[in-house]
């Protein structure tokens, strides 16, 4: 497994997430970002390193359900 690859992919799903135009294409690209987290975390651990519970920490999705609603209820507005 490719540590350098992972942080790419990890990071470029991360920033895929923040630019996204709905909160499905976000939440999309925020769990794939969160899976990859999880694969760095469990390749870091397998290594004896010490910041594998910090990647698996981040193996969460990125929006929220308030920003959903926010972006539902701006959806509405206009």
């Amino acid at each position: 497994m490719d540590l350098n690859r992972l942080y790419f992919d990890h990071q470029m799903s991360l920033m895929r997430a923040t630019r996204s135009a709905t909160c499905d294409d976000r939440r999309h690209h925020a769990s794939r970002a969160s899976r990859i987290a999880g694969r760095i975390g469990i390749a870091q651990r397998a290594l004896g390193a010490s910041a594998a519970t910090g990647w698996e920490f981040q193996a969460r999705p990125l929006p929220s359900a308030a920003d959903c609603g926010r972006e539902a209820g701006l959806a509405s507005a206009s």
